[in-house]
């Protein structure tokens, strides 16, 4: 009975609502709560405007103030539970019901868990929208000849390779920066009284406009880079000039160019709407380019019969769509142009992604480094391990926008000061990323074996595959965690740390592969990977535990409240 107590009294101390009062209200059941607008002030703002408020009963476990009734003592966990009072069941049983108890309540889905996941969910639909799309255009410029398909190969290769050096990390900093931007302008709103009639208004955000003028000029630079540097990029892969993949690799290329600007803006854009908390918006644009993609596909490469332009012709349209439609719907909510632009705010951007971009770096080359590897072992082994990788970078965009919901909520309370929140997001964000790295471990275990089979029919292909089976699946609970946790480093702009560790790790892993490959083959790869995952936990939970960083500020309340 002493242990259900006690882990009650540890539940709710760390889960328990931190807020802060409004600066002249003192009244302890006018407490903000998380994804409610505050709560007026009893003073007014300097234009005399006030706002309803809301009223919240907050429980303590503690009675801090004397003037108000002291709380009813609460009866022991088990003794709560109609079903844990049965008289027949003897003593050896409430111990295991108090904690069957526990777990249920540390792991319920609650108001927060719900946030998370309207969040992660239709972020993790629009992850995956684009590499199903890529899937359609495969299958399509496969019936026009394998020297096509293969030249889509290795210019869309080039094509991503840029995109992730360079969009995904302004992508990572917009999110973060819009998302903390846009709570200090809500919580000014809040303090001064503004209804929801009032805010109905465009706000300027500074950090939105920096990132689409950004966005902008780097998809300018990208796309003159690919359209004037299509030869040089093919001889850099390797590709002969006699290949017959050679002159349709570089036509796709250069056509397929003209849609980095759209690109990068789209990327800017869906970041402003990570910050506001909308995931669904970027689902609905990406959702229609990517239709309108494949059936352009169809119309042009096979009744107009352009062949692979045809196919870089509907790619490059359906982006323009999807970037039109997100700024169309973003310019209902924020100014997109500034009037003038802050160097201060650029150069932040620009120090921030350039962080950013070295971590992508890093991950790029041990990836890399894994991949080629494991060729030389031999096609059999190559195309066992692809299969696996596959499944891997597959499973990683759920743990993506999972962190991103971490991201967005964190980046709001803790730019706030509201450290208590933060603190929640960060245990509850880390909660669920680990019931869902073990959920998937668990339907790979089982059946990992049977998914394999689709991607080939060759045995010795499937044995090398499912030899990996211990990798992949065993691997997911490491990777849910490494992904969230990248997720908070950017929520708390993080960035140095994100970049520096993940630098280091890399190192590592990297040492770890060339030493053990040439001995164990495809195996001392995969181990090298899963050393890779298990140093960014390593790393992240040192970062946390330390509380060192723009990570003291988030537990300097906790100890606080405990003196």
């Amino acid at each position: 009975m002493a242990f259900g107590v006690a882990a009650q009294h540890r539940f709710r101390h760390h889960f328990s609502i931190h807020a802060n009062y409004c600066s002249s209200s003192h009244s302890g059941n006018e407490l903000p709560i998380h994804g409610v607008s505050p709560s007026r002030c009893s003073t007014k703002c300097a234009n005399g405007h006030s706002s309803i408020r809301f009223r919240t009963v907050v429980k303590s476990s503690a009675n801090k103030n004397p003037s108000t009734l002291p709380e009813k003592p609460k009866p022991p966990v088990a003794g709560n539970r109609g079903d844990d009072s049965d008289p027949d069941r003897g003593p050896d049983m409430k111990p295991f019901s108090s904690v069957m108890h526990r777990l249920r309540e540390e792991f319920r889905v609650d108001g927060l868990g719900m946030q998370i996941l309207s969040i992660a969910l239709p972020a993790a639909l629009a992850l995956a929208a684009d590499p199903i799309t890529s899937l359609v255009d495969t299958g399509f410029v496969g019936h026009i000849g394998s020297a096509e398909l293969a030249a889509v190969g290795v210019s869309g290769a080039v094509f991503n390779l840029v995109s992730k050096l360079f969009n995904v990390p302004l992508l990572n900093v917009t999110t973060s920066f819009v998302a903390e931007e846009q709570a200090s302008v809500l919580k000014v709103a809040g303090d001064c009284g503004e209804t929801g009639e009032d805010q109905q208004n465009k706000i300027f955000l500074p950090s939105v406009s920096n990132a689409i003028i950004l966005a902008a000029a780097l998809g300018i630079i990208e796309a003159v880079a690919l359209a004037t540097g299509s030869d040089f990029l093919m001889n850099t892969m390797g590709i002969p000039v006699d290949s017959p993949m050679r002159l349709p690799a570089e036509q796709f290329l250069t056509l397929r160019a003209f849609g980095a600007p759209p690109i990068v803006v789209a990327l800017a854009a869906q970041g402003t709407f990570r910050g506001f908390k909308d995931t669904k918006t970027p689902l609905y644009a990406v959702g229609a380019g990517n239709f309108l993609n494949a059936l352009l596909d169809l119309i042009l490469i096979f009744f107009v019969g352009l062949g692979i332009s045809g196919a870089a012709i509907a790619t490059v349209t359906s982006e323009y769509l999807t970037a039109l439609i997100l700024l169309w719907k973003l310019n209902d909510k924020v100014l997109l142009v500034s009037p003038s632009i802050s160097g201060e705010r650029v150069a932040k951007y620009l120090k921030s992604g350039a962080l950013l971009t070295g971590r992508t770096v890093a991950v790029l080359t041990i990836t890399t480094l894994a991949t080629s590897l494991a060729a030389r072992e031999g096609p059999i082994q190559m195309a066992g391990f692809q299969i696996c990788f596959e499944v891997w970078l597959a499973l990683s965009l759920l743990n993506d926008a999972l962190a991103l919901a971490g991201q967005t909520l964190l980046a709001s309370d803790y730019s706030q000061g509201n450290y208590g929140l933060a603190r929640q997001v960060t245990y509850k964000v880390l909660q669920v990323s680990l019931i869902m790295g073990v959920a998937l471990a668990i339907m790979l275990f089982l059946g990992f074996g049977a998914l394999s089979s689709l991607f080939s029919t060759d045995s010795e292909v499937l044995r090398i595959a499912r030899s990996g089976t211990l990798f992949v699946a065993g691997s997911q609970p490491l990777n849910a965690i490494a992904f969230v946790l990248d997720g908070l480093y950017y929520g708390v702009s993080d960035f140095g740390f994100a970049a520096y560790s993940m630098v280091l790790v890399a190192l590592i892993s990297s040492a770890f592969i060339l030493v053990a490959a040439p001995s164990y083959g495809v195996a001392g790869v995969w181990g090298g990977l899963f050393l890779f995952m298990a140093l960014r936990v390593a790393a992240g939970a040192l970062r946390l535990s330390t509380r060192t960083g723009p990570w003291r500020l988030l537990w300097s309340e906790t100890e606080k409240d405990s003196t």
